[in-house]
């Protein structure tokens, strides 16, 4: 069968090659890709600068963001033939540890966790794969076109968990307002996310025109084109960039008792003079909240699902404004200015 894998250690190694086809094991499903989408992640497997092939393999198959349909059940299976499936990305460590073992894999407290098509498993890009029953969540038919997109959904869920937990800090403390940096896919679903809830949203990105500021404002949200311009001070912001500018601008402007998630990685390519004195003091006179947030489990994929069925469909088939068919998988990985989220078609 086709997968598309890389050399974690050597750059631009991508290619679409054959490898054998899979054979479940018990309690596994069978099941054919219907879609792969392509994220930041995937760039850095390319450049050779994340990743760790499975143990005494060269090459990893990539793809975390998948969709998928079942094609194979074992006996007993709560699944059947013909049910969309999302495969979710990290496994807990062999220990496990205490957060592993109480399924909350993505809390991993000593690192050892591995993730599909990222590290030390191969991922999901590939005609077939199997997966585990208890790894994989059904996904209703009308997100056949946009249910790939329930990975990427997981992360903002489980950051929007993470942000309303820290606003119990105080009962009086009821915030309104809500900043998204980067207006990428990550940055969009938090935006729909912050909409659901009732939040008032502003999302900034460099874009002056196109597909992204009009789908902020179709989600009923603000757009601005420039953080320095920003009319509201934002109460909740989550960071989406990775950039280390725009990081340290938002803690400069944030509202007291604000909290900030961080979401994004940082290239490397773009640094930031941390004042760590500075900020120290704003974070303590202020009572300030910074947290990192990543990865997501179970219940962040079944918190994402809801999301994704109660907004307009529409508006999430524009979120993939390009799909690509297998046979031409190398132009998923070429950058397009008015790309939001670019998704490899495999059924095509």
């Amino acid at each position: 069968m086709r997968a598309l894998t890389v050399r974690p250690d050597a750059r631009n190694s991508l290619e679409l090659r054959e490898v054998p086809d899979p054979t479940p094991a018990p309690g596994e499903l069978l099941v054919r890709t219907v879609a792969i989408g392509i994220c930041g992640t995937d760039f850095q497997l390319i450049a050779g600068d994340h990743g760790l092939a499975p143990d005494g393999e060269q090459h990893l198959v990539i793809g975390h963001e998948s969709l998928a349909e079942v094609i194979q059940v074992p006996q007993g299976s709560s699944f059947k033939i013909g049910d969309l499936v999302v495969g979710v990305v990290r496994r807990p460590d062999p220990l496990p540890c205490p957060s592993c073992a109480a399924g909350e894999w993505d809390m991993c407290q000593n690192g050892l966790y591995t993730e599909r098509g990222i590290k030390g498993r191969h991922g999901y890009a590939s005609d077939l794969f199997t997966l585990e029953e208890r790894f994989a969540v059904a996904v209703p038919p009308q997100l056949r076109s946009t249910g790939v997109l329930l990975e990427p959904a997981s992360v903002v869920a489980k950051a929007w968990e993470q942000i309303e937990h820290m606003a119990k800090r105080t009962p009086a403390y009821k915030p309104r307002s809500v900043l998204v940096t980067g207006a990428g896919p990550i940055g969009l679903l938090a935006a729909m996310m912050g909409v659901q809830r009732g939040y008032e949203v502003t999302v900034v990105d460099h874009a002056q025109g196109g597909l992204k500021p009009q789908l902020v404002r179709e989600l009923g949200a603000s757009y601005c084109g420039d953080i320095t311009q920003l009319k509201v001070t934002p109460e909740i912001v989550i960071e989406c960039t990775g950039a280390g500018e725009v990081i340290m601008k938002i803690l400069q402007i944030n509202a007291r008792n604000g909290i900030v998630c961080l979401t994004g990685l940082s290239s490397g390519q773009h640094r930031a003079k941390l004042a760590a004195d500075e900020l120290g003091n704003t974070l303590v006179m202020e009572n300030d909240v910074v947290l990192g947030s990543v990865n997501a489990n179970l219940r962040h994929y079944q918190s994402a699902l809801a999301a994704l069925t109660a907004a307009p469909q529409g508006w999430l088939e524009r979120m993939i404004a390009r799909r690509v068919a297998v046979a031409r998988y190398q132009e998923a990985f070429e950058r397009h200015s008015q790309d939001v989220k670019v998704v490899i078609d495999w059924a095509a």
